[in-house]
């Protein structure tokens, strides 16, 4: 089955809490690839791709988020014409955007 791709935007109480780097350690776990961002908006921005049930799974965790986080709601796109690049190899951490 070929990878799926998607792009997450996470609203609410998602920045100074440590939510890129769970996030970020979550997919990993999960063996997903990609990369997450803070947002000058204050919001949370996500480009992820793997086998389907690990980004359900991780689109699911968004919505809870670490301890700490107060997630108002979380937009999903799964187009292929996602902004942000290309998806690399692995999970990193970008920097604010």
């Amino acid at each position: 089955m070929a990878p799926f791709t998607r792009h997450l935007s996470i609203h609410g109480r998602v920045q100074g809490i440590g939510f890129r780097w769970s996030l970020s350690a979550q997919a990993k776990a999960l063996g997903l690839s990609g990369w997450v961002r803070n947002r000058r908006d204050g919001s949370v921005e996500a480009l992820i791709r793997g086998d389907v049930e690990a980004v359900e799974a991780l689109t699911a965790w968004a919505y809870q988020g670490p301890p700490g986080a107060r997630v108002e709601r979380v937009l999903s796109d799964d187009t292929p014409e996602v902004s942000g690049g290309e998806v690399p190899a692995g999970f990193t951490l970008r920097p604010t955007f």
